[in-house]
């Protein structure tokens, strides 16, 4: 489903990969001392509900992270000790394959060789000067190589960090203060994005944020995903006022919900002819979905572009970039002021460099594409063998599925789904060894290392909570 290509040499390596990082994770299990397997029966969490509890003392809701909280499934958050491949061990020792990948992070999977050699040698040599570094200049060359709309890049701590950056910098350039933005879409949780968001505010039910005052709200248009008509009245009537239009080019934060070609076509347009930015969000889908993200996939060169996740191979992150004229606004160069005392470390940079010059050399997004749609696949003729209606929407490395017979075009859609069907199937899933993302507005990640093997057993593990939860509810 990707516009990148790849080889019968990289598809080998690829499948060398499988089998090295699959038995190093099985050596791994017997190292731990009788790990229980994926079928175990019944889970115990005896050690995450003490962890869960102690937790609840001194952090607030007992996680750093609304959605790992569980609360949407009906379960206590499991705590975790360890991952290897396309594995995550918890503290009680059950093992389960992981479609979260650190929400996006681990595309390679856990502890590939590469990322954790070149953490390792660079721990050796400090974590953390406060000063520029090497890898600093060659992640930032790289990504720019990588990225065609790309021509300056600024390195920042986290995906939240990049989009607000990225604002600032927009409605300095353009001399404007309106943002438009998307219900459902999640730029992070700086306050101009703080209204009608999707991930953990769609999870937990909150629409917008206390704290976010008034005034700024109104800074901030939210329209409807995919719906070009609210856009062109938007601009149509604030069109001399907007700095920049932010989006997720495949929208993750709601479930995957993919947009229109009439859509990407209308804000392309619009940008271009009232002067307003356009602004990816790839923070999700930046160099998973296709090696230069969802922009290589839908021949679109955005002005400004944010990153995360897979560019940190599993360290804090996030970087934006764009165009040379707009970056050059950015300090010490220009006057729009941004500073991190973190920004550029160098252990997050190894890591980076290692996991992006590893796509850049083995191109293995047409298989992750293969596996992802035999797990697309496999899920639809199960709804249909169970006579459940289902809709599954994929691209290559993200997967969401929601219990309804209408397709999901936009946030409201996603949220008509059946959320306690879902729920259930979840508990189904993690009592089957399946750690699936714990809430329906949330994208599964399906790693270049999770072999077919793996997708016939979540397959198998799929139908039987299906099957039990719908006839829990009969």
């Amino acid at each position: 489903m990707g516009n990148a290509t790849v080889d019968k040499s990289a598809d080998k390596s690829a499948d060398k990969s499988d089998k090295s990082e699959k038995e190093k994770s099985e050596s791994k299990e017997k190292d731990l001392g009788g790990l229980k397997t994926a079928d175990a029966q019944p889970l115990v969490f005896e050690r995450s509900g003490k962890l869960f509890a102690r937790a609840k003392e001194h952090i607030p809701g007992g996680v750093n992270s609304p959605v790992r909280s569980c609360k949407s499934v009906g379960v206590d958050p499991i705590f975790m000790a360890n991952a290897d491949g396309p594995h995550i061990y918890d503290e009680d020792k059950n093992c389960y394959l992981d479609y979260v990948g650190s929400w996006g992070a681990m595309i390679l999977g856990h502890c590939h060789p590469r990322v954790m050699e070149a953490i390792e040698t660079a721990v050796r040599r400090g974590t953390s000067y406060g000063a520029p570094c090497r890898a600093e200049v060659e992640i930032a060359e790289l990504l720019c190589s990588m990225v065609p709309s790309m021509e300056m890049v600024r390195m920042v701590n986290s995906g939240t960090e990049a989009c607000m950056s990225a604002i600032r910098l927009a409605r300095a350039f353009t001399k404007r203060s309106l943002i438009v933005k998307f219900d459902g879409c999640y730029h992070g949780h700086a306050d101009s994005f703080l209204v009608k968001a999707g991930s953990g505010l769609a999870t937990l039910g909150i629409s917008s944020s206390p704290g976010v005052p008034e005034e700024l709200t109104k800074l901030t248009i939210s329209l409807p995903y995919n719906d070009v008509d609210a856009l062109r009245e938007a601009f149509a009537k604030k069109g001399d006022d907007i700095a920049a239009i932010i989006v997720e080019p495949i929208l993750g934060n709601a479930g995957i919900i993919e947009p229109t070609d009439e859509f990407i076509k209308c804000m392309t347009g619009l940008c271009k002819d009232t002067g307003a930015l356009l602004i990816y969000d790839e923070v999700m889908t930046g160099f998973r979905v296709a090696m230069g993200g969802a922009q290589e996939r839908q021949s679109v060169k955005p002005d400004l572009s944010c990153f995360g996740k897979v560019i940190g191979g599993g360290l804090p992150v996030g970087a934006y970039g764009g165009r040379k004229d707009i970056m050059e606004h950015i300090a010490p160069q220009g006057s729009v002021y941004q500073a991190g005392t973190l920004s550029g470390n160098p252990l997050a940079m190894a890591a980076g460099l290692a996991q992006l010059r590893f796509l850049k050399a083995n191109k293995p997004h047409e298989r992750l594409a293969e596996i992802t749609e035999m797990l697309a696949k496999g899920i639809v003729e199960i709804g249909e063998k169970l006579s459940v209606p289902i809709q599954v929407a994929h691209v290559p490395g993200m997967l969401s599925f929601f219990f309804t017979d209408k397709q999901v075009t936009d946030f409201a859609g996603a949220q008509k789904c059946d959320t306690e069907l879902f729920a259930k199937v979840w508990r189904g899933l993690i009592e089957r060894g399946i750690y699936w993302p714990p809430s329906q507005f949330e994208s599964a990640f399906v790693s270049i290392i999770h072999s077919k093997a793996d997708i016939r057993q979540t397959l198998e593990a799929f139908e039987g909570s299906l099957k039990e939860a719908t006839a829990k509810s009969k």
